[in-house]
């Protein structure tokens, strides 16, 4: 077999490998694209099994479609670990390319979970209609803001028909009639295709058993069921809710020495989507229910609104994944969700 350990950038790939046979060692430097195809597709043509191994990376999807094409095992590695296990001060990429190679070889390689194909492609659609919302937001912002300048404050009520003709019928000068034209335009076009892309997840949501569970907990729609479903994957890889806000970076950055115990802002790890929409879903659930409120109002009192937000998401969140790893609906947490997690309970026996 043999091993590659891969230090991945945009432009180039820096390898470091050896055939386990024959204890051949071997270090080139390849581009992307040409070069790099061209020698794994080699590699595969020669018959031999290959390995490799590379640091998690957000600009390597064609290197990955590749090596799956070709039949290759890839192992990809947490970037924060691997780097904790250098030892040198040093740091070049031949050096890079050598650890991950050390760390395979010696089956001492941090490996994380990689979502499916199907799994990224439907992240992308929620990605896309989270970032049109976000534009549109924008969008609506800018003219509030001209209304406010002509004394119009009517919030909300400014996107129904009443408001958009008292926007359109203000006398304003040549450019800033051509911006508020221009705004109008853009929000005129983003509206359908929001429209789509939010039917399109509620498709994509029934096709998902996980998801519709997750719907019946009061505040959750279509939207935050599913990217929970798709950014937790399996929940069996989580011991715990402790582990799943931590992964979601839902808890506070801490720096605690001896008898001192520090703790900061929360790490935002993980998905700031995901991150986004559990504290949307958060406030709309302590507005349903009455002991969500009461504790969202204490914390509130005590920390301020937004760390009170915050613990709502996270208690949500928490909440969520032990739904979902135990395969119950909203009643079904109600009758034995005050158990989840405790030593010897499984599927809401004890």
């Amino acid at each position: 077999m043999i091993i590659i350990g891969v230090d991945f950038h945009p432009e180039f790939q820096q390898i470091a490998s050896v055939d386990s046979d024959s204890g051949e060692f071997q270090e080139k430097r390849l581009g992307h694209r040409e070069e790099a195809e061209k020698f794994y597709r080699e590699l595969a043509a020669a018959g031999q099994k290959v390995r490799v191994g590379m640091e998690a990376s957000g600009h390597g999807r064609w290197f990955e479609r590749l090596l799956a094409e070709l039949q290759i095992e890839l192992w990809i590695g947490d970037a924060a670990e691997i780097r904790s296990r250098r030892v040198r001060k040093q740091k070049t990429d031949r050096q890079d390319a050598q650890l991950i190679l050390k760390l395979m070889l010696k089956d001492d390689f941090p490996r994380i979970w990689v979502p499916s194909w199907e799994n990224r492609d439907l992240r992308q659609l929620l990605w896309h209609r989270h970032r049109m919302v976000q534009a549109r937001t924008r969008i609506m912002n800018q003219l509030q803001a001209v209304a406010l300048n002509e004394g119009l404050r009517c919030k909300k009520r400014l996107w129904r028909e009443r408001g958009r003709q008292q926007l359109e019928a203000f006398r304003l000068a040549p450019w800033a009639s051509r911006r508020r034209r221009d705004l109008l335009e853009l929000m005129d076009r983003l509206n359908p295709t929001i429209t789509e892309l939010s039917q399109a997840i509620e498709q994509e949501v029934e096709k998902c058993p996980e998801a519709r569970r997750l719907m019946t907990h009061p505040g959750v729609g279509a939207l935050t069921a599913l990217a929970f479903v798709l950014i937790i994957g399996k929940a069996e890889r989580f011991r715990c809710g402790k582990q799943v806000a931590s992964y979601l970076g839902l808890v506070p950055l801490e720096e605690s020495s001896g008898n001192r115990r520090r703790l900061g802002h929360i790490t935002k790890q993980g998905s700031s989507m995901m991150r986004f929409l559990l504290v949307e879903a958060a406030q709309v659930t302590v507005r349903s229910m009455p002991e969500w409120r009461s504790k969202y109002l204490h914390l509130m009192m005590r920390r301020g609104r937004k760390t009170a937000k915050v613990a709502m998401a996270r208690k949500l969140a928490v909440r969520l994944y032990w739904m979902m790893r135990q395969g119950w609906d909203y009643q079904q947490w109600n009758k034995f969700g005050s158990h989840a997690g405790q030593p010897g309970h499984r599927d809401g026996v004890q």
